[in-house]
């Protein structure tokens, strides 16, 4: 084994103990709660005023109930059916998913959006997605047959064409071996390299899809995604958020804006509703 590898594998390992105390693991009892108060309920009707049901699709390292604890109850108070999937699981990988490939991930929100469908008698839902949740599914939308199932996709802080890491990624190809590594270990992340194999492919020939409404809502203090601009799309239906055009002295970054942000939870109220849409302001915060 290169020197090299024997202190990146270590390191790795690290990082991944101390996310795993830090971080909010789904326990039991929350992903028993989710139903309960009707989220992931598939019982639920859509109703008159919100005909879709809203699938919610959570980013790299999280999961289908940590995620979204601040904004799917935050969508079901206001009348819509909400859902959440877990996708991209590693085996022996607890809690953290996301972080196979790509591709595959598309194709398990493909069969998860027909069981919604299925269970609602919905012709289409809603996406909701933070980090590679709002970019994933377009591969779905473009390759899977999703834009006849999907009328709106929002993405909150989406990777739609990459990071790069505030520059550190430049130095892979420094590294020998250091790309296989990352595609070998945790597909997903590899996938979202700014000029990955993966991504050439989706962006290439535009980047959205007829019939479908595009909203991108990033943070200008995004330390994913970067630069944070590359979370936005071109082309029709497209309309991109600057949360901070929105209100100034919100600082959320690249997790709070998808887990906590209530600023950001009322521009996604207003893409996905926006006929009944309100101006966000910083006082969206109490609303």
């Amino acid at each position: 084994m290169l020197p090299w590898k024997r202190v990146i594998r270590p390191l790795a390992a690290l990082l991944l103990a101390a996310a795993a105390v830090t971080a909010p693991a789904a326990s039991s009892a929350q992903a028993a709660a989710a139903p309960g108060s009707g989220w992931n309920d598939f019982a639920c009707k859509p109703s008159a005023a919100h005909p879709r049901p809203v699938v919610l699709v959570h980013g790299t390292f999280g999961n289908s109930v940590d995620n979204w604890l601040g904004l799917a109850p935050y969508l079901k108070n206001r009348g819509y059916c909400v859902f959440s999937l877990d996708y991209g699981r590693l085996p022996g990988v607890p809690f953290f998913h996301g972080l196979g490939p790509v591709e595959k991930s598309a194709g398990e929100l493909d069969a998860y959006v027909d069981r919604v469908r299925a269970a609602t008698g919905a012709t289409k839902v809603d996406i909701v997605g933070h980090s590679q949740g709002g970019m994933m599914p377009r591969y779905y939308l473009k390759f899977l047959g999703g834009a006849a199932e999907v009328n709106a996709l929002v993405g909150i802080a989406p990777s739609n064409h990459g990071t790069t890491l505030g520059g550190l990624t430049a130095l892979l190809p420094h590294f020998p071996g250091a790309e296989d590594l990352l595609s070998e270990a945790t597909p997903a992340l590899a996938d979202q390299v700014a000029g990955s194999a993966f991504l050439t492919k989706l962006n290439a020939g535009g980047d959205t899809v007829p019939g479908v409404r595009y909203t991108v809502i990033a943070t200008r203090y995004d330390q994913v995604v970067t630069p944070y601009r590359s979370a936005f799309l071109t082309g029709p239906d497209v309309r991109n958020v600057v949360l901070q055009d929105l209100c100034a002295v919100d600082l959320s970054e690249h997790l709070a804006i998808g887990l906590i942000d209530r600023i950001a939870f009322h521009e996604v109220a207003n893409a996905l509703d926006p006929a009944r849409a309100r101006p966000t302001t910083c006082a969206s915060a109490i609303g």
